[in-house]
């Protein structure tokens, strides 16, 4: 067989065993990562032998790992980092380093490995799965409850270190092995050189660039754009010997606070899924399982050593910097006990540079899983035997881990929109505005310090960018009368949960509006009854007077327009409608103009 027939098996043997095996293994409640390294096991040499070359697949989805490192630098803007700080770099750094510390001291003592290799081995091993927690958390309904708050917090550190650890790893291995050739201070040199000129460079150049593709409006080519910049700073990294994911995450915090960060999230998540799933699949292709039929219970007692050495000294991070009760602070050390996917990153690269051998690395990949694999089994077993925890208001420094979540959407920044959204931010009221307008978006950026963005809610993954599904509010504001009901439409059937504001430029929208239940509000309406307002005031009523009056108006005219609703489609009834209307109304004022008549002009 050819190489592209090979390729072209390869891929539909790997989509296969993601179609089949990942919703199975989220249905018995072991998550998707597990279900990716099971049919990676499943369709490797090991098993069914479908694909005969596992290393190929690892090395390109490793781009997934990258990928993650972007949106994960994407959501890491400064101010963000700064609200969460007590809890991320408190116990968050405890976390990291008193694992670290333990795992690396048992590897030294016990297992006898160099200092550089047990460093490494300890604090890989005190990471856990962002994907397999948060997942897990979600599932469970407990994201929102003391220790789902912590945890995020916890891995969202995690995820921070790991980029320093891929990066330092070359740097480790030249100290265990002196005689590898270049000079230390060179690479140092080298690596603060490029870091440096892709910050400057990224800070410089990256808005303009996104700017110039933007305006031409050419989603392909902003795809393409995006995928240029992920993969362009992880390909200069790894020239100079560090991790691409340190690359990508690079330019993801330089972009963090750019008004195209959602638009550049949606534009890579779907890559960023499939390639990390490829990466999950390689794993598990690669996984020794005649090691693990050989040494099945060394594994497992790796493994619950693993669990037992982490789980007391999580859940004493949790009780005293996280502030946790007793109960919350075991349930956070059951969920992060386990090993996590940097962990496989991590220690493949401290192979490709020496500092592993490769029976110790597939030692710990085997170790990792099995870890992963018990977790949800843990926690359905303290479930059983614990109380249990009840949601509960955000300690205050917590509360900046929600927040992030808009309450709000807002789509099209014009005038109508602005004055939404300054309205919303004088309140406090988190929220989120998009406008698919660069000018527009570049303007209110400007002159104000509002999430204003970059993108087309039309699209459903700028919309699941931008978190969407925790809102409560959708307002519609742009002058596109078309786009507004399009929009309605769309948010009504993704997001029924959430509440509908939709302008409205003339009836027809009105009406179309109304059937969709997307709360229309007539542009002219209340502007001409502010202007009729002032007009009764100069004539003389007083402004209790003007008050009622307009009040019986504006209610009067809404239960015409639901009247009228009801007969739209019949043009005579309409018409016998407004007639009505129009009776009624003069009936309604009579009584005032016979009880406090203007005051005539004076001659």
């Amino acid at each position: 067989m050819d190489h592209e027939s090979r390729l072209l098996q390869a891929s539909v043997v790997c989509l296969l065993a993601m179609v089949l095996l990942v919703p199975l293994a989220k249905r018995a409640q072991l998550g998707a990562v597990l279900g990716y390294l099971i049919g990676g096991v499943l369709i490797g040499p090991g098993v069914l032998g479908l694909i005969d070359q596992p290393g190929s697949i690892l090395r390109i989805s490793e781009l997934g790992v990258v990928m993650l490192m972007f949106i994960i630098g994407l959501e890491l803007s400064p101010k963000r980092l700064w609200l969460m700080r007590h809890a991320v770099f408190g116990a968050g750094l405890a976390q990291v380093l008193l694992c670290g510390a333990a795992i690396g001291g048992v590897a030294m003592a016990f297992f006898q490995q160099h200092w550089t290799s047990a460093l490494v081995l300890g604090l890989g091993l005190a990471l856990s799965s962002t994907a397999f927690v948060l997942q897990l958390l979600a599932e469970r309904r407990e994201l929102h409850m003391p220790h789902g708050r912590l945890a995020f917090s916890v891995l969202l550190f995690q995820d921070i270190a790991a980029i320093p650890l891929m990066a330092i790893v070359p740097l480790l291995s030249g100290v265990s092995q002196p005689d590898s050739g270049e000079d230390p201070l060179v690479e140092l040199f080298k690596v603060v050189a490029c870091i440096g000129g892709l910050i400057i460079g990224g800070r410089y150049l990256l808005r303009p660039l996104f700017r110039v593709v933007a305006k031409g409006d050419l989603q392909d080519i902003l795809t393409a754009t995006a995928l240029l910049v992920v993969m362009g700073s992880a390909l200069l990294m790894e020239w100079i010997g560090v991790s691409m994911a340190l690359g990508a995450f690079l330019a993801g915090v330089l972009l963090a606070e750019s008004e195209y960060r959602h638009a550049l999230e949606a534009k890579i998540e779907p890559f960023k899924g499939m390639l990390l799933g490829l990466f999950f699949l390689g794993v598990g292709m690669n996984i020794n399982l005649g090691l693990l039929v050989d040494s099945f219970w060394t594994v497992l007692g790796l493994a619950l050593l693993l669990i037992l050495l982490k789980l007391p000294l999580i859940a004493l991070v949790g009780r005293f910097p996280g502030r946790l009760q007793p109960d919350s602070a075991l349930r956070l050390g059951v969920v992060l006990a386990g090993g996590g996917e940097f962990a496989f990153v991590i220690f493949s690269i401290a192979r490709r540079h020496g500092l592993f051998d490769s029976g110790l690395h597939d030692l710990l990949v085997l170790t990792i899983t099995l870890s992963m694999a018990l977790t949800p089994l843990v926690v359905i077993l303290l479930s059983l035997f614990a109380r249990p925890v009840r949601q509960s208001a955000a300690p205050e420094q917590e509360k900046p881990l929600i927040e992030h979540e808009p309450r709000v959407i807002i789509m099209g920044m014009g005038r109508v929109g602005q004055v939404v959204a300054r309205l919303l931010h004088a309140q406090r009221v988190p929220f989120v505005g998009f406008d698919t307008a660069v000018e527009t978006v570049e303007f209110n950026r400007k002159i104000s310090n509002l999430p204003i963005y970059y993108g087309n809610p039309l699209r459903l993954e700028i919309l699941h960018a931008a978190k969407a599904e925790h809102a409560q509010f959708f307002v519609i504001a742009t002058d596109d009368g078309q786009v507004n009901i399009d929009t309605a439409r769309l948010v009504r059937q993704r997001y029924p949960h959430m509440t509908v504001i939709t302008r409205a430029l003339d009836w027809e929208q009105l009406h179309t509006l109304l059937d969709l239940d997307a709360g229309p509000v007539r542009e002219t309406f209340f502007s001409s009854l502010e202007m009729g307002r002032q007009v009764l005031l100069g004539l003389g009523l007083n402004e209790q007077q003007i008050a009622a009056r307009l009040e019986r108006f504006r209610r009067h005219d809404e239960e015409m327009l639901r009247e009228l609703h009801k007969v739209i489609s019949d043009e005579a009834a309409s018409i016998r409608a407004a007639h009505a209307y129009y009776d009624d109304l003069e009936g309604l004022f009579a009584r005032d103009i016979l009880e406090e008549p203007i005051a005539p002009k004076e001659p």
